[in-house]
């Protein structure tokens, strides 16, 4: 199972990141959970210098900006191929 968080604080670009990755995951069929991780101390953890952020099994994807569908589908299937 793939663990996905997206990182920000609940604005409009945080929950279009979190849209378009449960997006994809239903896409894919994929077992995972996308948690959406909103507490600051939390976020600052993975170092980022500006949200919305990304992270697949504890790995940063993607901080400071909206990915592309093809992008997030690109990073999973990465994700899968290393777990």
């Amino acid at each position: 199972m793939l663990t996905i968080k997206v990182l920000g604080s609940g604005c409009a670009n945080c929950k279009r990141v979190e849209q378009i990755t449960r997006k994809v995951v239903t896409e894919m069929a994929l077992d995972a959970e996308v948690i959406k991780v909103t507490d600051y101390n939390d976020i600052m953890e993975y170092n980022l210098l500006s949200t919305p952020g990304l992270v697949i099994n504890e790995t940063v994807v993607c901080a400071g900006r909206i990915p592309t569908p093809a992008e997030v589908t690109t990073w999973l299937t990465d994700a899968l191929e290393i777990a």
